[in-house]
């Protein structure tokens, strides 16, 4: 297998998921800031023009984080991150759309159009991105609740859910465009995640 990446939030997901897993494959930078991920010959790899894109070793091109960590379970079962069951499974895919969609969804959208990293290519509203970086702060609460009831957000085992969290709160701390509220629950959870030895990976 190899990995096409670049220093990209999505392309830790992966890296942490791996390091979970215990597997590596080989790596292949894309420089975006060059717009090497914009080439044809990228495209033909992924029609989005994203990373990671994980091409395996039949010459299948699989892209989107969160799809290229289900096929890694599959192949790799343990130890389990996305559920084991049909109820644990719903409650990890529950917590990890949560997370995505409420929270690391929208601190990307304020650091895309808030700081303009690709004005060259997309149209930014900087008003937008604020308001992205607003809706954040607030969504931030809902976890913090769940975080009151639960070791890890889909129950008492580490998971994708827990990573995409980690890996959101990393991001809006490395920019400095989203300002998160410092809070009990969460800060209690990020600093039991960081001590796994998957988060330095990279």
């Amino acid at each position: 297998m190899k990995l096409y990446e670049s220093p990209s939030p999505n392309a830790r997901r992966v890296h942490i998921f791996m390091a979970e897993k215990g597997v590596d494959c080989e790596r292949v930078p894309v420089d975006i800031r060059a717009g090497e991920n914009l080439t044809p010959e990228y495209l033909a790899k992924n029609p989005g023009g994203r990373v990671p894109v994980l091409e395996l070793d039949d010459g299948t091109f699989l892209s989107e984080s969160v799809a290229i960590c289900r096929y890694l379970e599959g192949i790799h079962p343990e130890p389990n991150l996305f559920g084991n069951d049909p109820l644990s499974c719903a409650q990890v895919e529950m917590w990890q759309r949560r997370v995505e969609l409420n929270l690391f969804f929208e601190i990307a959208m304020a650091f895309r159009n808030i700081t303009g990293f690709f004005k060259d290519r997309e149209t930014c509203v900087p008003e937008w991105g604020r308001v992205c970086a607003d809706k954040a702060a607030k969504n931030l609460t809902w976890f913090d609740q769940r975080l009151c009831e639960s070791q890890y957000l889909a129950g008492t085992s580490f998971s994708i859910a827990d990573i995409t969290l980690a890996v959101a709160l990393d991001f809006a701390e490395m920019f400095k465009v989203v300002e998160l509220p410092a809070l009990e629950n969460v800060g209690r959870w990020k600093a039991e995640v960081d001590q796994r030895p998957s988060m330095s990976a990279g």
